[in-house]
């Protein structure tokens, strides 16, 4: 297939460029022309201020069903709130994980990645740990979920990275790990050797890549299973829930004598293929470590305020070496442009200094970096060669108009939301057109049937 693109301003990384023409062969960006000032004859004209496609790289995409009824807050009575911490809300959580089957989860993914492609995401890096049926039963395909997951994603039109999940323990203490229990039971394997062999049946291709998850040093494994992870999944983009909290890091120095990062390093486990999700409570030791290796920490800033875990220390990260990618989490929020102010916004008000980042960094974190971390190499940018996704946002919206286009990164990432997304291409095939879908019909009530499907 060979389309034409006329992209009325595009951001090309350093600059905005007025009047680009980009050419799409085979799902690739085959030729871009800059200064070509009116569209070529049968081109497809995109106005408004085109991006790279933005890579959500930390999903949960059942989360969405929490949204709206599990944000916490004071009742109207004045006692406490029953979802008052990280972990009563997880204990909702659990609830919706339940009730989920291949076929329900399935619709819901369909309608969240649905949801994404609307704010201008072409990539989700889904980290997916709820495999089994319940009471831990595998199903006679022990990769339904997940690959109920990665046809969802087709039918939405969006590229992902299924990151399969190992969680293998209840909980970590300082007297041990704990079993899993309740609606725990349906993510785990047994054992870390099930886990992969699991794993290994998993297939990508086209539209989606497989990589792999610890959730967290609290659900992983005994000391010596850590190291048979790394070595399994070396190459391969690998994830994991590190020092969200800082109870998990009291007990891993109790029970370990470390600290979560020290002990995947001792592992053998960092590396530039591996990203670290939230990194909230670090050492300095810790962030060395991390930026030694090159790997990636994908900050959700969103999710983290949301749950009140903290402000990660993304500057000391970045200084150290770290890439950065962004992620949507819990899904409170889809919307890439806040999760890249959020970033900048956030450090403002714990130092009260300003300029922590560009524009033009935080939208490489949600852009080029984030499809990295993801194993998307080859995406994330508008250069010949790359993968033809992008995302249109309109110039003439009551939170866009006035900026000089030129403004380009900044006008994108402190004024646009993404309600401003006007166009979605993936791979050469428009996703969105005009604010509208073109392979889900009706998003909000997608959403609202798959919701009330599970929140019974």
């Amino acid at each position: 297939m060979r389309v034409t693109y006329w992209l009325e301003h595009a951001w090309l990384g350093t600059r905005v460029e007025p009047g680009v023409a980009l050419t799409v062969t085979d799902g690739r960006i085959a030729q871009l022309r800059t200064g070509v000032q009116a569209p070529p004859p049968g081109a497809t004209v995109l106005r408004g201020l085109t991006l790279p496609g933005l890579a959500n790289a930390h999903s949960h995409a059942f989360h969405r069903a929490l949204r709206g009824t599990a944000q916490g807050g004071a009742p109207a009575d004045g006692g406490p709130s029953v979802t008052d911490s990280f972990w009563t809300w997880r204990d909702v959580m659990y609830e919706v994980a339940r009730n989920l089957t291949p076929d329900s989860y399935f619709a819901l993914a369909r309608a969240v990645y649905a949801e994404m492609a609307l704010a201008g995401i072409t990539c989700v890096g889904e980290f997916h740990y709820l495999h089994h049926q319940r009471g831990g039963t595998p199903y006679d395909n022990p990769n339904a979920m997940g690959e109920a997951l990665i046809a969802a994603a087709a039918e939405a039109g969006l590229r992902i990275t299924l990151l399969d999940t190992a969680y293998l323990r209840g909980g970590l203490t300082r007297d041990g790990y704990q079993p899993l229990e309740g609606t725990q039971t349906r993510f785990g394997d047994g054992t870390a050797d099930r886990w992969h062999d699991r794993w290994s049946l998993l297939k990508g291709g086209g539209h989606s890549r497989i990589g792999a998850a610890l959730h967290s040093v609290r659900a992983f494994a005994d000391r010596d299973d850590y190291a048979a992870f790394a070595s399994w999944t070396a190459g391969a983009p690998t994830h994991v829930h590190l020092s969200e909290q800082p109870a998990e890091n009291e007990a891993s120095l109790a029970f370990h004598g470390r600290t979560p990062t020290r002990l995947l390093a001792d592992s053998g486990f960092w590396g530039p293929h591996t990203t670290a999700v939230h990194a909230t409570h670090l050492t300095a030791e810790d962030i060395a470590l991390l930026g030694d290796a090159g790997s990636t920490v994908c900050m959700c800033p969103t999710t983290e305020r949301d749950l009140a875990d903290g402000i990660g220390p993304a500057p000391r990260l970045r200084r150290a070496g770290c890439p950065l990618s962004l992620g949507s989490d819990s899904h409170a929020v889809i919307d890439l442009f806040e999760e890249a102010r959020a970033m900048e916004l956030n450090e403002r008000l714990r130092s009260r200094t300003r300029g922590h980042w560009t524009a033009a960094e935080l939208l490489r974190a949600a852009t080029e970096d984030g499809h990295a971390s993801l194993g998307w190499t080859d995406a994330g940018r508008l250069v010949a060669g790359a993968l033809a996704d992008f995302t249109t946002i309109a110039l003439d919206s009551v939170r866009t108009a006035g900026p000089a286009p030129r403004s380009g990164a900044a006008t994108a990432v402190f004024a646009a939301t993404g309600a401003d997304v006007r166009h979605t291409v993936v791979a050469g095939r428009q996703i969105v057109r005009d604010g509208r879908h073109q392979l889900v019909e009706d998003v909000p009530g997608a959403l609202a049937r798959a919701i009330a499907a599970v929140r019974r």
